[in-house]
């Protein structure tokens, strides 16, 4: 019965913790919804134009690399004989690439 003390308010630490990390989180998340309804009444909803001028720009993000892929695997099959095993290489890793620099747009990561 010694050992359960230390044992209890390690555990209650934790707790306590833990809850002030959900409520930390969700403050941010309730600040960041704020901010956003705030941007949304100041400047409304983007037009038709952005809308399609953003899936215009994805789409090339992805298109250029599998087609810069598509080419080179093309080149390399020609020059070992190999079938399209080249090209299907390029291609998946081109979509790959694209897909990875659409999903870094989209999320803004700018590193």
């Amino acid at each position: 019965m010694t050992g359960e003390g230390p044992k209890y308010d390690r555990e209650v630490d934790d707790a306590n913790r833990q809850d002030t990390t959900l409520k930390d989180e969700m403050i941010k998340a309730v600040e960041l919804r704020q901010q956003r309804v705030k941007h949304w009444q100041d400047f409304g909803e983007r037009s038709i134009g952005q809308n399609l001028s953003m899936i215009g720009s994805l789409g090339w993000l992805v298109i250029l690399p599998t087609l810069l892929g598509l080419g080179l695997g093309r080149f390399l099959d020609q020059a070992f004989n190999s079938g399209i095993f080249w090209s299907a290489a390029f291609i998946f890793l081109g979509v790959a690439f694209g897909s990875y620099l659409a999903w870094r747009h989209i999320t803004g990561d700018k590193e």
